[in-house]
């Protein structure tokens, strides 16, 4: 059952705003009426873990729209991720929300590098190594100035390591995107109608509204929010450390739940080291995790870009390894393994 304050509308409505007073309020009533026991009293902990549903990925006017390949991926999934929330308030412990975070100049930033004429670079192009190496491309040298106290070689070794590091996990190679997700803009925020959902799961669960922020070292991606993509200086002294916190907070749950964008990009680093863990401690608790298929799309910038494969790829990868693909309109009691 939906609440009567939901509009399916405000799924594709990229300025809507939630009063969070309103949903406090009407949280109680809602609990009354439907017999919803505080989390505290969850005899299975079950945890859902959002991946940065944010204004820049969910609608078309964001910098970095997750649209999939029909065009309708992120303001589909918006639409099915509050509704799975709200029919399945009782069932869920805690809600995680990650939020991508960025500043202005970071190494996955246009902004961030020259070419050879010391002109910009665009989005939605790929630095290889032998581009740095050939000189076709280079860090921006205004960087160095507040970054490494203008220590242009030093800057230099350093994006040499990172292209080398990405090629040789052959996870990614070094991808330009837009701005997106900036600190301080509207685009960081979180989807209005699914930030409704997970304030009112709160409210009417009596548990806290966490999030996960990612993504600020200027030195290394971060799709996963468990772990940057490179974890080390060209000198080897550590650059970002891993999130063993969340992690663990993961593993201690009876069923861990995963929607959220990109399936081709965060979600997907996001599962692999959430895999990762999980068959360092036991392979077969691997069945306690649950990837709603539906509420997730993959990058496809049309002419330029189309990461569904790599999505569809990781997916049935997941499957292999004993995790489970379902699908937000099915009762959650009718799942594999969900008991």
């Amino acid at each position: 059952m939906l609440p009567d304050f939901y509009r399916p509308d405000h799924a594709r409505d990229a300025g809507y705003d939630p009063d969070p007073q309103a949903l406090f309020e009407a949280a109680a009533p809602w609990r009354r009426a439907h017999a919803i026991r505080p989390a505290g009293e969850d005899r299975k902990n079950v945890h859902l873990l959002l991946i940065d549903l944010q204004r820049d990925f969910c609608f078309p006017s964001g910098s970095l729209y997750v649209g999939g390949r029909s065009g309708q991926g992120a303001l589909d999934d918006n639409g099915r991720t509050a509704e799975f929330i709200y029919r399945n308030l009782k069932h869920l412990t805690n809600v995680t929300a990650t939020m991508d975070s960025h500043l202005a100049f970071q190494i996955f930033s246009p902004s961030f590098w020259i070419d050879s004429a010391g002109e910009a670079l665009k989005p939605h192009r790929t630095i290889v190594l032998e581009d740095v190496h050939r000189g076709r491309v280079r860090p921006n040298p205004e960087v160095a100035a507040w970054l490494c106290q203008g220590d242009t070689s030093w800057l230099q070794n350093q994006v040499e390591h990172y292209c080398r590091e990405l090629e040789r996990g052959g996870k990614y190679t070094l991808y330009l995107w837009p701005p997106h997700c900036l600190l301080g803009s509207t685009g960081h925020a979180l989807a209005g109608v699914v930030h409704e959902a997970r304030l009112f799961h709160s409210y009417v669960r009596g548990t806290q509204s966490w999030t996960e922020a990612k993504g600020e070292n200027p030195l290394t991606e971060n799709y996963s929010v468990l772990s940057a993509e490179v974890l080390t200086h060209a000198d080897g002294s550590a650059l970002a450390r891993r999130n063993t916190s969340l992690t663990q907070r993961l593993l201690s749950a009876d069923a861990i739940i995963v929607a959220g964008q990109a399936a081709s990009h965060c979600v997907k680093s996001s599962v692999e080291d959430l895999l990762g863990a999980i068959q360092k401690q036991d392979a077969k608790l691997a069945k306690k995790v649950y990837l709603l298929e539906d509420c997730m799309s993959s990058v496809v910038v049309p002419g330029v870009s189309d990461f569904t494969p790599q999505a569809e790829d990781a997916l049935e990868r997941f499957a292999e390894a004993g995790m489970h693909r379902v699908r937000s309109s099915s009762p959650m009691e009718s799942w594999p393994d969900f008991r």
